[in-house]
């Protein structure tokens, strides 16, 4: 189908600014890389995202998600079809011990909210830079907690565009995967339940975490977040750094010399500066140590020949 065509087609269910034809993702993406979407559309709605996925499914067009695309190298050649970024569904609700927030929220702010109502339980979501919708579908965590432990139900849509309620247990959250990774459902809305607190201490605890994360991790810079999970008995970081790969450049991607586990963009680097330094350091830790590195970032699009 003609990209100018499923734009305008896709103006039936959204405001027409919120749909943009040919849109570089590079400016969506925490890494500051990748090609274009065919369309991108930016739903305000449950009802526009039902709408969407009916159509693209009626018309066996290419349909992406994604939230704030903190986790995820785009690549180069972009993506087809229909790139939907739920950004625009950020509304969040405390009521009681339980938060509930859309898919498009930010995770930082979600916890910052926590802090507000004096619950405790999202301290460890302070710092990771992603939207909920992307904390489910990673089951997402840091120092020590994860969303499993906090996550009471989501409302998803299914691949048919029917709405439905799953429970914690239904998204067989583990380390770094849910069931959203293995069907097409788009989570929308989250509720954690949390427990009463302290302010003062949740806050001194979210000072602390946020402390470790700004002097250990190379924010100064776009990357992809955390590259690699962690091997069974070994840090990731640790293996690159011993493997003495810190600061090796491909293109205009490097391995950060502050953190050996992030891959920071130091120079106008591309999708492809970012794969061939991954594939590099996982033969070469493989190589050294007999230790297969894998990925925990997405890859996903058109390579540039493609």
């Amino acid at each position: 189908m003609n990209v100018n065509t499923l734009g305008k087609d896709l103006k039936q269910f959204v405001e027409a600014n919120d749909v943009l034809i040919e849109a570089p993702l590079a400016d969506y993406t925490y890494t500051k890389v990748g090609g274009k979407a065919d369309v991108l559309v930016f739903p305000r709605s449950y009802t526009q995202i039902e709408q969407i996925v009916a159509y693209t499914k009626e018309y066996v067009v290419p349909l992406t998600i994604l939230g704030n695309a903190s986790n995820v190298i785009i690549q180069d050649g972009g993506l087809r079809g229909v790139v939907m970024i739920l950004t625009k569904l950020n509304e969040v609700k405390v009521a009681g011990n339980r938060i509930t927030a859309q898919s498009g929220a930010a995770i930082i702010d979600v916890s910052r909210m926590a802090l507000d109502a004096s619950l405790t339980g999202l301290e460890f979501a302070c710092g990771i830079p992603g939207s909920i919708g992307g904390a489910l579908y990673m089951n997402a965590g840091a120092y020590g907690g994860e969303v499993k432990d906090v996550l009471e139900q989501v409302v998803v849509i299914t691949d048919s565009g029917e709405r439905k309620v799953m429970t914690s247990e239904e998204l067989e959250l583990s380390y770094r995967t849910s069931i959203l990774q293995k069907n097409s459902y788009i989570a929308v809305e989250a509720t954690f339940v949390l427990e009463e607190g302290d302010q003062t201490a949740i806050k001194a605890k979210m000072d602390e975490l946020t402390f470790l994360r700004e002097s250990k991790q190379p924010l100064e810079y776009p990357s992809c977040g955390s590259v690699f999970q962690r091997p069974p008995g070994h840090f990731a970081g640790k293996l690159i750094m011993d493997a003495g790969l810190q600061l090796t450049r491909i293109g205009g991607v490097e391995v950060s010399g502050k953190h050996a586990g992030f891959m920071v963009n130091v120079a106008n680097g591309t999708a492809s500066d970012y794969i061939n330094l991954i594939k590099h350091v996982q033969e070469t830790v493989k190589e050294k140590f007999g230790v297969s590195l894998h990925r925990e970032v997405r890859i996903i699009g058109d390579s540039p020949e493609e």
